[in-house]
Order: structure tokens, then sequence, then C-alpha cells
């Protein structure tokens, strides 16, 4: 093939800016002119996504047409995980689309898109179309989805890593192996700056899982980051808290010695407690805004815009602007808290300076004394460019179920010609005859236990006169109940703590409600609860005598990384290194070290000690906040049939502390394999847990439908919908299709079983089990969250002071004994 190189009008466009085509960005034109897939992998500030249009953009520049006309319809596709963010390239986009006078019209379309500029984009495509996966997806359950791309020629992925390996991954997937069908010439792209496994991306781009079909692209490397972490000027780092508020005078600071500073936190709750305490110290009357999903579409747009024009000095988000938001003029990135992963962090420092030349400047500000450990991992990591792995799983039955019913919108289809397309991508290349057989069943009439029931019939199977075996709609209604319901994005409901008598004392996240039994008891209001029942969206509760034994709710979370939480491990045992800790920290590791032991790589340490009239122990998991929570919430029912008497328990990220009054004397038998095969399938079942993620595959699987025509199903109206046909299916079809698939969630997102299952191979392999007289300094940073409560009236880190300097003090105060040896 002739050798086309990067077209004369372009490299004219670059050096008018004062640029020059980088090499990846011709290495992503010749892969396309070789009719290769590709992904790119370059930081930020690389280009990447001109990158990923430079094929597009040649396409339609004079020297390529040689005075042939510019090709019809829809030519690429953007896809992005985020409407903001295929927004903000359009608008990017449409300046050398301009600039070059390129004949090409480009639009975006999602969930905001009016409905008339959705129908003109179906009669009339543009030459590009930026859009989310859902929108695809919907887009391709309409007859007119194989004249629309019948003639597409690319798509761009952008971002990939950040939706790739969940549901919206799966989604996509499905939806490229369908285009790839209609298209047979598509060439994919993918676009990434924090990608740690190319190889396992570029096989889930390819079709069938062929890399070599891939080229793999690096991008041009740029300066290294600068990051830094912040400590207190005068006091130590805190014991306890995540929020970070003794820094808030020192990041005020920053703020006025810089031009536009982006304040990064893990929460929606933290971005709002944060944005509040620099207001609060806002003496300059500076512009700061807050931008986080919970926020109006207006709102965020708003402060977007804001930014873009260069009118903020400071913006406090959460992940809604971790994504490429192009704001080339920010100066500073500050991640309060731990950074939870060196991808996410590079991410996020990404948004800094955003040109591959200068150094993008970070500050890191922990919250305790892990949190400083977490930072420093993190630091090391990106110094060293190293990233945090991405695992692929199977691709839920749900997600097909819902693309089934898509392909059946847009026309009859031969089930097994379907199946071929299906395996197609890395994701459902598991399914078999039987699993497909399953999902077409269960599609067709909603499984044995609802076959008779008429608005669960939504295909049929017919037999054609050429003995081919094809699905088509049961009612042309179907197809637009279909279209209404169709999505992966569940929101996350609020649930009502309520008395019997109706009186309410607040709302809690689902997430932690589903965890809940009746029978367990938590704090909440500042009262000790015991749960009676879950029901519809209410957690009904009376008060009690009992301690709670959970002792506040946790709310969404991001756990730190197998990757960070592995450095944090070995920086425990790696005493030389000690010494670039601050006084404090190397202080605190000493005496831990004195008086016990360090957790080190491969073994699972567990602490038991008296406090206060009870019995802990501590187990150092470093497994995340979620694992820790399931593996609270096991081991303190095992303690009961043991007779031990347990009080509670209470999990952050590194280490999970559990108390009664009785003493633990031998951990082992809490922590055996068979915990996961026993009391972890009982205790799912038993819990909200399955009842909850049945609910989500229930209405992806398109089981339950959230919209209507001229109405919308609340939250409510839902569940009480979801909850009867789970009730049903439990009894009558255990084994159906979204049982299995709810199932698979409450394994993997909501109890992180696998990184659980890591626990306790480790206490099979080497369990240190190390009895002491009294707390032990490790352990402080995780108890002093005892009692604490986050809600939004309270504080996050102010109430546990005194607790956390009194434990403390029992924590690092030598024996006399001990002194005299010493």
């Amino acid at each position: 093939m002739e050798k086309r190189g990067v077209p004369p009008e372009i490299e004219s466009w670059f050096a008018g800016r004062g640029w020059r085509v980088r090499r990846h960005q011709s290495e992503m034109l010749a892969a396309d002119d070789a009719g290769r897939h590709a992904l790119l992998v370059a930081d930020t500030g690389a280009g990447k996504t001109l990158a990923g249009f430079l094929p597009t953009l040649a396409a339609f520049t004079p020297s390529r047409l040689a005075d042939e006309p510019p090709p019809e319809g829809l030519h690429t596709l953007y896809v992005s995980p985020l409407k903001a963010l295929a927004h903000d390239v359009h608008r990017n986009l449409v300046v050398p689309v301009e600039e070059m006078g390129l004949p090409m019209r480009i639009e975006t379309r999602s969930g905001d898109t009016p409905s008339d500029r959705k129908r003109r984009q179906r009669d009339r495509p543009p030459h590009v179309l930026m859009t989310t996966p859902e929108s695809l997806s919907l887009m391709l359950a309409y007859p007119d989805s194989f004249s629309v791309f019948g003639g597409l020629k690319r798509i761009v992925i952008d971002e990939v890593h950040a939706f790739a390996t969940g549901k919206r991954g799966d989604l996509l997937a499905l939806a490229l192996s369908r285009l790839q069908a209609i298209a047979p010439d598509l060439r994919r792209s993918a676009l990434s700056a924090t990608v740690a496994n190319p190889q396992g991306f570029r096989e889930w781009l390819a079709p069938w899982g062929d890399i070599d079909d891939v080229a793999l692209i690096d991008g041009e490397k740029g300066a290294d980051p600068s990051v830094e972490i912040l400590l207190p000027i005068e006091e130590r780092v805190p014991w306890g808290g995540h929020a970070a508020t003794w820094a808030i005078p020192q990041i005020y600071e920053q703020i006025k010695a810089n031009r536009t500073t982006l304040v990064f936190t893990n929460t929606r709750f933290l971005a709002e407690y944060i944005f509040q305490h620099l207001w609060n110290a806002n003496e300059d009357n500076l512009p700061i805004g807050v931008h986080h999903g919970s926020l109006s579409k207006e709102a965020r747009r708003k402060v977007e815009g804001a930014m873009a024009r260069g009118e903020l000095r400071a913006l406090v988000a959460t992940a809604s602007l971790d994504l490429g938001v192009d704001w080339g003029d920010i100066d500073l990135v500050i991640q309060m808290g731990a950074p939870k992963g060196s991808s996410r962090l590079l991410q996020r420092i990404g948004r800094a300076n955003h040109r591959l030349d200068q150094p993008s400047h970070a500050l890191i500000v922990p919250g305790n004394r892990f949190e400083f450990l977490e930072a420093m991992a993190a630091q090391d990591a990106v110094n060293e460019g190293q990233r945090d792995g991405e695992s692929f799983r199977p691709g839920g039955l749900d997600v097909l179920a819902q693309h089934v019913m898509a392909c059946a919108c847009a026309a009859a289809f031969a089930e097994e010609e379907l199946l071929q397309e299906v395996r197609s991508s890395l994701a459902y290349a598991w399914v078999d005859e039987t699993a497909w057989k399953r999902v077409l069943a269960y599609v067709s009439n909603g499984g044995y236990a609802l076959k008779a029931y008429d608005r669960f019939r939504r295909i049929v199977r017919e037999v054609g006169k050429d003995g081919v075996a094809r699905w088509r709609l049961s009612h042309p209604e179907q197809a637009v109940r279909h279209r209404l319901n169709a999505g992966i994005i569940i929101d996350s409901e609020m649930l009502q703590v309520r008395f019997r008598n109706g009186r309410s004392l607040g709302k809690i996240e689902e997430r932690f409600a589903a965890s809940l039994a009746p029978g367990d008891t938590f704090s909440f209001a500042g009262m000790s609860l015991e749960v009676e029942q879950l029901k519809d969206m209410d957690v009904v509760v009376r008060a009690s005598s009992k301690a709670a034994m959970i002792p506040s709710y946790g709310g969404a979370r991001m756990p730190i990384t197998a990757h960070l939480a592995d450095r944090v491990r070995e920086m425990l045992v790696d005493r030389a290194g000690w010494a670039r800790f601050p006084d404090d920290v190397r202080e605190w590791l000493e005496v831990q070290d004195y008086r016990s032991q360090m957790p080190g790589p491969g073994q699972l340490l567990v602490e038991s000690f008296p406090h206060h009239e009870r019995h802990y122990s501590v187990y150092y998991t470093f497994e995340g906040w979620n694992a820790n929570q399931s593996l609270g919430m096991l081991i303190t029912r095992r303690m009961e049939d043991m007779d031990l008497r347990p009080g509670g328990f209470v999990a952050n990220d590194y280490a999970l502390g559990v108390w009664g009054l009785r003493p633990v004397t031998d951990p082992a038998p809490l922590l055996s394999p068979e915990i996961l095969q026993d009391e972890f399938i009982e205790w799912v079942q038993s819990s909200h847990l399955l009842r909850r993620a049945f609910r989500e595959v229930a209405v992806i699987g398109g089981l339950v439908e959230r919209q209507q025509p001229g109405r919308r199903k609340t939250g409510k109206q839902v569940t009480f919908s979801t909850d009867l046909i789970y009730d049903v299916l439990r009894k009558y079809e255990p084994d159906h299709v979204l049982l299995e698939a709810a199932w698979a969630d409450a394994r993997t997102s909501m109890t992180d079983v696998g990184r659980l299952a890591n626990v306790l191979e480790r206490a099979e392999r080497e369990l240190v089990h190390v009895q002491l007289e009294r707390v032990s300094p490790l352990a402080v940073p995780v108890l002093v969250m005892i009692g604490r409560e986050r809600t939004p009236e309270g504080s996050v880190d102010d109430d546990l002071l005194i607790e956390a300097e009194s434990m403390a003090s029992a924590a690092m105060r030598l024996d006399e004994r001990e002194e005299e040896a010493d």
C-alpha cells in the first residue's frame, strides 16, 4: 500500500499554531491507512484526542479527496464516558475543521439532545457524531440503523479505561460487534492516558480478541509531573479522619498564589464540605466553585463555562471532572485525602497545565497517617510511571439481554448469526449455546416462572421457509418501551430510616442499607438502632440498648487499588525508607515495630488487646473498605456462633477492627476458607444485598420499566415491582438468568469477594497473631472511627480529635519496664 503520510493541509495548520505533528499522531494516521485498529496510550496534554481524529480530518482534506466529493453520511463515531467530555471535544474539534475549511459537519448526541435533532441525525447523519455508549445503543435499536451506520469508517473511543472493564464497557463491546457486522471495514481506535494493561485493552478492542489486528501506539513522553505531599506546618499528621480540613489555611494560600486551582475530593459530600470550609476562609472573596454529579445539569454547565473562560480561581470537584475536560489554564491540582490509585491520581494531575512539554503540578493532602503512607506510595508510583492494573470480567447477562432486545427492535434476527456476532467481543466470548438459549428464553417471556404474563412476552421465535429460526418483536409497542428504558446507569437511592410509628430520622445510602439484616444494630442520629425490617424504601428501626455493632453508615467509597496497597505494605517493612517520613510518622512506625509487629507482604497480621473493658482484634488486610466491611459482617456472625459475644466492627481501607466482650485467643477459626462457602452465601441472601443487585439487573435487563409514556416511576415503585418479582423467582425459579446476574454483581461490586478471598488465602498461608496488653499505634487510625457518624450536619475530622489523642497516648506510651529495657 502506498505510504500516504500527513496531508499538507494538516501540516500547515499545525505549523500555523507553532506546533508539530507528533510521532504518535502520525502513527495513528498510518495505522488507519493500513486498515488496522489502534490503541493509543499517551500522557494527558499529548494531543490524544486530535490523534484519534487525525485520520478523519485527513479523509476530508482536499489533497486526499483529489477533486472527489466529500464522503456522504456518517463517517466517524466518537464515544466518551461523559456527556460533558463529548461537548468539550466537539468545541475543540470545530476549530481545526473551520480553520482548515474542511467540508465536515460535527454534532453531539446524548440524553440531553432534543428529540427533533435526534430524528434529523438519523435522517441526515453528520459526518462526525459524538455520543455515549448508552446513546449509541439506542441508535442501534432503530430499523434505520443499518443505513445510518452502513458507511461508517471509524469509531474513536476516548478514555477507554474509564468504562471498558464495567457494564458500560459490556454495552459498548456489544455495540462494537453490531457496528462491525453492519460496516465490516470499520476501524476501531481507543485512547487513554492511564492504561496499565495495554495487551488486555488491545484484546478488548479487537474483533474476536485478535490483538495482532490492533496497533499499540505509545505517545511521546512529556515532562514528568511534579507531585508533592502537603504536611502540617507546625502540627502533626492527624491520627484519624479523611477530610484533611487541617490544611484549609495552607490550601487557601495556594489558591491565592496560583491563577487557577482544581481541588479534587473522593466523594460528593466531601466536595461540599471542603468547599464550605474554603468559602469560610475566603477573606479575599475569590471566585470559588463546586462541581459534582448531584448538581443539576444547568449548575454543572455554568461552572464548566466559568472555568473555560478563566473566571474561577478554584474549583472543588469529584470524579465528575476526572476525565479529559480541557482547561489549559489550571496551574495546580490538589488531591484532598488519599488518592486511592496511581492511575486516578495521574488522571487528575493531568487536568493541570495540559501541555506535554511542561510539568503538571499537584499536591496530595493526607487526612491521616495511613493516608500519608498511601500518598507516598502514589507519589512513588507516579514518579516511576507505574499505573494500576485493570481487570476484565465476563460480560453481564443483564446487559446482553438489553442488547438482544435492541437488535430485535431494529430487525428480526437469526439466533445463530447474532450469537456469532456477540461472541466476537472479548466480554461475551464465553457465551455458549446453553447460556445463549437461556438469555433468548428470558427476553422472549421473562423465564419459566413469569411466562404466563403477557407483559413479559417481548420477542417471538419463528422458523422461516428457509429453515432459519428468527426472532422478532411480539408487538411494535415493545420497541417504544425498550427505547424509553434502555440504559446502564442506575441512580443510587437513599432510604428513609424511620421508627415503626412513621417518625423519620433521616436518610442513609442504599448501598449501606443493603448490607443490613433484621437484628443488626447501627449508630445513626446519635442513637443505637436495631433493624426491624427493610420495607420498600424504608429501613424500619427501633431504639436499642445494645451497642451498635456497625458504628456508622459508609456511603460511597473508592477502595484503594491492590497496586497501591501492595506498595504501602512494602513501605511498612522497609525500615531504611522511614528516614524520609516526618518525625511523627516515623515515630509512629518505630513504636509499632517495637511494641508489636509490622504487617508484611504475603501475611495477615492480627493484633488483639483489651481497651475500656472490651476485647479488640484488628486485622490488617489492606484490601479496601468494601472487602473489609464484608469481612466484618462475616466475622461478627461467626463470633456470635462461637459465643464470643461480638460488640461490633469498624473498617477502613487498610484494616478491620472488631470488638466484643470475650477475647479472641485464636483468629484462625474466624478466617477459615469455608466462610465464603457458608456464612458468605447465607449473609448475602439474608441481607438486602442480593435484592438490591436484582433490582439493578432487572432494570438493565428490561424486566422492570422505570419509564412509561408520559410518566416515570419513582424509586419506591420500581423497588416494589422488583421485590415482588424477586420473591417469586427465588421461590419458583432460583436459577433464573437475572438471579444469576444479580448474584455475580453482589459478589463482585458489592462485596468485593475477590479481595475478600485474598485475605482468607493469606490467613491460611501465613497468619500472624500478636496479643498485646493495650492498643497498638497502627490500630489507632481505624479504632478512632468507632462512634463516628458521617452525616451532613456532622464534622468529619474534629469529632475524632479527643478520642484519637487519648487512644494515641496509650498506644505510644512505653511502660517503665520497656523504658528500662530500652
